[in-house]
């Protein structure tokens, strides 16, 4: 007796599931902790993996679960959020968490040090729910962040800042005509899409130059970019350059 062949079903595979963002939560206020646990528990593809009540808390824990994302509140005893996060960070501008700092205060004495640090950006305390969620997933995928208060001070602290402060803008002169152009409009805070959209190239080609001019500059992320390119003069604030040429 012979049968024919046997058939089956057309094969399905299961759809992969992108692993949730692993976040690290630091606060010295308990109800404040929790709040943002239970704001990103909610949110989806977000898990936090651990709680912090000051920084060396926080340095331990990073330690022990690795996570993607640090929200970092600056003001804590023991060890503040600056120093936890240079701890964090170790200077090593391509890998380990991004330290997104939470802040009660747009002014902060903080602020610039943290960056220097190699925090990822700010976020205020009293942000919309939906800033915070925006901000881990923005940070997680290697983007930059700060408050729009936050940015204006900043660029303000820069115009006030002595001449004999300010790098030598030669270190600037590994990067192409095209990096620098990329570099100035992210000094300008500028997004992916409207720099692709002034330079006339797509979104993807203005991550690559952004990934070169990073790397070519040994900066952690975009925040890190911008603070050099007011630093070395290239972006003045108040002046607004007219957009680098197409092509």
């Amino acid at each position: 007796m012979t049968t024919g062949p046997m058939t089956t079903g057309p094969m399905t595979t299961a759809p992969m599931t992108a692993a949730p963002i692993r976040v690290l939560v630091v606060d010295d206020q308990e109800l404040v902790r929790a709040g943002f646990c239970v704001i990103l528990e909610a949110a989806g593809g977000i898990a936090v993996i651990g709680e912090a009540g000051n920084g060396a808390e926080a340095v331990a824990a990073a330690a022990r679960h690795q996570p993607d994302v640090v929200l970092m509140d600056v003001r804590m005893p023991e060890m503040d959020g600056l120093e936890a996060t240079r701890r964090i960070t170790g200077g090593d501008r391509s890998a380990g968490p991004k330290v997104v700092m939470l802040t009660t205060f747009d002014l902060d004495d903080y602020v610039y040090e943290a960056l220097r640090a190699g925090a990822s950006g700010f976020l205020l305390k009293d942000a919309p729910r939906h800033d915070l969620i925006a901000a881990v997933r923005r940070a997680a995928a290697g983007d930059a962040l700060l408050a729009p208060s936050v940015t204006m001070r900043l660029i303000e602290a820069f115009a006030r800042r002595p001449a004999q402060a300010v790098p030598s803008p030669t270190r600037l002169a590994s990067l192409t005509a095209r990096e620098r152009d990329t570099l100035m409009l992210v000094a300008r805070g500028q997004t992916n899409a409207e720099i692709a959209a002034a330079l006339f190239v797509t979104e993807a080609t203005v991550k690559t130059h952004v990934g070169h001019l990073l790397a070519k500059l040994g900066l952690r992320d975009r925040v890190q970019a911008v603070i050099l390119a007011y630093e070395t003069g290239m972006v003045v604030p108040g002046d607004i350059p007219d957009p680098p040429p197409g092509g």
